[in-house]
């Protein structure tokens, strides 16, 4: 733990609920919260550049022609990456492909936002290829969930806010079926304020907490644990999603992460959909939510179920970097994104 992380006083805040009080906060962290680039909203006219940093985009070309009607409906440009419909194996093109088209993106100053196609597994292998000093110097905001998870880590690494939200490849359903995921992305990359209500949950651990959202899908955190592109969730407020593991893959991750110290100045977790889990011949016993609470048992901070965020086709944005007010209760949790 870093020296400035201990040696600075706590207080006390009070929530916009008012009746409540915060959890204690760290000086240093609030500072540290506060250093985030937030990149500007888009307006009309800007271009988005859609790239595909991961998996294959095979049979996907109309869902990538969707988005980009979406896009101008608006009054967005859209461009392509170069290699958006390359094929390398299981990927979407070589990993120097990939990397160039994205490298292309946080490098153009015509270019005000980086919507990844899709995700499935590719991100982690360009990671350490990228520079991001022009981006740094010229923040844009990056957009997508799941394996982009690992460039989400890496951006808040770097100082700047990011948004976990739909990707191209979300368009596949009748966007009738989708609305919610499609108004709070457009309300995110515009500006337009963030709150939801969360409906109740017997799991819920219930407290008050305010801190900087991070996070995303759980495997990509448990990925990145011990690299560079890890981050430090001290005063923060995690949010995990997962898809497709069974529930003792998705406890071992989270007890790997507990013993590398990661929970241990936390502030609070929301948690996602845990979609498609798969059913071992030896049954674990428990809901999901009681492994969670299970897990994080010894831990203090409140945890927030039912954040319809993930793999299944309610999947609202929410800007990762951003400070959050969280309330949770039993019967309804708020998330509140601050200005």
């Amino acid at each position: 733990m870093s020296k400035n992380l201990v040696t600075t006083s706590l207080f006390c805040v009070i929530l916009f609920f008012g009746t409540k009080l915060g959890l204690a906060q760290n000086t240093t962290f609030e500072k540290q919260n506060n250093t985030l680039k937030q990149p500007p909203y888009l307006k009309a006219g800007d271009t988005v550049a859609i790239v595909a940093p991961s998996g294959i985009l095979k049979n996907r070309i109309g869902e990538v022609q969707q988005a980009q009607v979406l896009l101008k409906s608006w009054g967005l440009n859209s461009v392509l990456g170069k290699h958006v419909f390359n094929r390398d194996n299981h990927f979407a093109g070589t990993d120097d492909e990939r990397c160039e088209d994205f490298q292309q993106a946080l490098d153009d100053p015509k270019i005000s936002a980086i919507w990844c196609a899709r995700g499935g597994y590719g991100s982690v292998r360009i990671i350490d290829k990228l520079n991001w000093t022009k981006f740094k110097e010229n923040p844009k905001w990056v957009i997508g969930y799941s394996d982009i998870t690992a460039i989400h880590n890496q951006i808040h690494n770097e100082g700047v806010q990011s948004i976990h939200a739909m990707m191209c490849t979300s368009l596949q359903d009748d966007l009738s079926t989708i609305e919610e995921t499609v108004s709070t992305f457009k309300d995110a990359v515009f500006g337009k304020p963030l709150d939801y209500i969360l409906k109740g949950s017997k799991y819920n651990k219930t407290g008050t907490s305010s801190g900087q959202l991070v996070g995303g899908n759980l495997t990509m955190l448990h990925t990145m644990l011990g690299s560079k592109t890890s981050i430090d969730i001290s005063g923060k407020i995690l949010f995990i999603e997962e898809i497709g593991e069974y529930k003792y893959h998705i406890d071992r991750m989270l007890q790997s992460l507990k013993r590398a110290g990661y929970f241990d100045n936390c502030k609070g977790v929301v948690v996602g959909d845990m979609t498609k889990l798969r059913k071992n011949t030896t049954l674990w016993g428990t809901s999901i939510e009681q492994l969670v609470l299970d897990a994080l048992s010894e831990y203090n901070f409140p945890i927030a179920f039912n954040m319809p965020a993930g793999h299944e086709k309610d999947n609202r944005a929410m800007i990762l970097g951003r400070t959050i007010d969280l309330y949770v209760d039993k019967n309804q949790s708020t998330i509140h994104f601050k200005e």
